[in-house]
């Protein structure tokens, strides 16, 4: 029987096997989806279907620098236990490699992997370890000279926060600051220029309420709100922050003192923005106990 793109397509959804598995148990069964199903089950190829749907927000943020190019990558598990296990770390290594060779996500899931897609080793990694896992983000920084930083770390060059600042000149030490600054000041842009103007309009918006509520005339408002989104964008824009390392000093005038320019960073935070299910170890115990 002639397997078709569609019948590989349906087996992967229904058991979140990869493609090559996929095809393989639909020759190996003549196309019959049912003992396809079967065969990836004996081949511990389709437990991954069972695991994802559990939320994976905990994880590892890897970064990779060569030759002027930075990567960051994270890759996700349900459990922070799972994120300092040595296989899992050096599969998120390994992927941050391939990273330095391709341009976005899309790209990075496709490539080859030791005979394999980056997304089939992740899938074939779920039915190893037993947990859910994800790719879930990519970001890539080029400059004249790009600098890595890990916080939190849990193995070389992956951790909780992973962080790339790109500059013109040689200073890799004040660089390194730079990315411990962005680490913890977590800025939203570079600059004024680089922020979402919808979130500068609505920012103004919420600063126009609350001046209004002091019941001052409209002019009066109008001289508080201009103070009032300065101060917003010092505290948002890389530039404009106070140096961590040398408060009296912008992050801007500090570059100038140590005789570089700061052109762009990235900044990748294991789990920002997913939405964890929390429960009491009490409720996790009783749902075990059930078979949940």
């Amino acid at each position: 029987m002639a397997i078709t793109a569609a019948m590989v397509k349906e087996l992967r959804e229904s058991t979140g096997a990869g493609m090559m598995d996929a095809k393989k148990a639909l020759t190996e069964t003549d196309g019959d989806m049912e003992a396809a199903i079967d065969w990836l089950r004996t081949k511990g190829l389709a437990k991954a279907a069972k695991k994802s749907g559990r939320t994976a927000a905990e994880g590892l943020v890897a970064v990779a620098v060569e030759n002027g190019t930075g990567v960051a990558v994270e890759v996700n598990s349900e459990t922070d236990f799972v994120a300092k296990n040595a296989d899992f770390q050096n599969m998120v290594a390994a992927i941050s490699t391939v990273a330095l060779s391709v341009d976005d996500l899309d790209a990075l899931k496709a490539s080859d992997m030791g005979g394999k897609t980056v997304e089939e080793t992740v899938t074939a990694k779920i039915a190893t370890i037993g947990e859910n896992m994800a790719l879930r983000r990519m970001a890539k920084l080029s400059g004249e000279t790009v600098v890595s930083y890990i916080h939190n770390a849990a193995a070389d060059g992956m951790g909780k926060i992973g962080v790339l600042v790109a500059m013109t000149g040689d200073n890799p030490a004040f660089g390194r600051q730079v990315a411990m600054h962005v680490a913890a000041a977590n800025p939203a842009s570079l600059t004024e220029a680089d922020l979402d103007q919808a979130v500068v309009e609505k920012e103004k918006q919420v600063q126009m309420e609350i001046a209004r509520e002091s019941g001052k005339p409209e002019a009066v408002i109008e001289k508080m709100i201009v103070g009032r989104m300065q101060k917003y964008l010092s505290e948002v824009t890389l530039l404009n922050q106070a140096f961590v390392i040398n408060p009296d000093l912008t992050v801007a005038a500090a570059a100038k003192e140590a005789g570089v320019d700061i052109t762009g960073f990235v900044r990748l935070e294991v789990g920002e923005g997913i939405e964890k299910i929390v429960e009491d170890f009490a409720a996790e115990v009783a749902k075990t106990a059930a078979g949940g």
